[in-house]
């Protein structure tokens, strides 16, 4: 029988990477979206030369510049299309390599995008993290560097956390560490009884 395919996602803030951490703490493999991206941006990373191709100044030192691309992305409409045309496809690729490799019977596939992109079709379940608003917006602005203007920005590119709620197979309130760990827990025990 196939690994049961649980799409981990929330809005920034919301406690995706902690919750993560959780489900690799019960010894479940997570794939994580922007760590793939990284690497596909990295050294010997197979999005440099398609990047290269429309934007070869981003290309610096044998890796790509993500500050280049945030400015190329900034400037030209056009820009962000292109570079998801090129990227999500290997993310795609470099996502089914990693759940053709995974040895267990749930891997968990952290994707902040999830609904925004379509990718809830491709698992058997989701589980969004959220939080109260003002627990949300106090998170990100204790992030360094972290200010309004940015935390604005980056939620007007993300579906509003209420529609999210709507489209979840499974919901976390991610108030406190071990009423998380709790859910998780639970939630593990609850796909294995159901995918068994």
């Amino acid at each position: 029988m196939s690994a049961f395919r649980l799409g981990l996602t929330g809005s920034i803030g919301m406690g995706k990477s902690t919750t993560a951490a959780m489900f690799v703490a019960e010894g479940l493999p997570v794939w994580d979206a922007d760590a793939a991206v990284h690497r596909l941006y990295g050294a010997g990373g197979a999005a440099i030369g398609p990047v290269s191709d429309i934007c070869p100044e981003a290309v610096v030192s044998g890796q790509i510049d993500r500050s280049v691309l945030r400015a190329w992305i900034a400037d030209d409409p056009a820009a962000l299309p292109r570079l998801e045309a090129l990227v999500h496809p290997l993310v795609a690729q470099d996502r089914e390599a990693f759940a053709r490799a995974a040895r267990s019977d749930i891997v968990v596939f952290d994707i902040p995008l999830l609904f925004e992109k379509g990718t809830e079709a491709e698992m058997h379940a989701t589980l969004l993290v959220t939080a109260p608003p003002a627990v949300q917006r106090q998170r990100v602005l204790d992030r360094p560097g972290m200010n309004e203007a940015q935390f604005a920005l980056l939620l007007n590119r993300q579906m509003p956390d209420a529609d999210k709620r709507t489209r979840a197979t499974h919901i976390v309130e991610t108030l406190s560490i071990p009423q998380t760990r709790a859910y998780v827990q639970a939630l593990i025990a609850y796909l294995r009884r159901q995918h068994a």
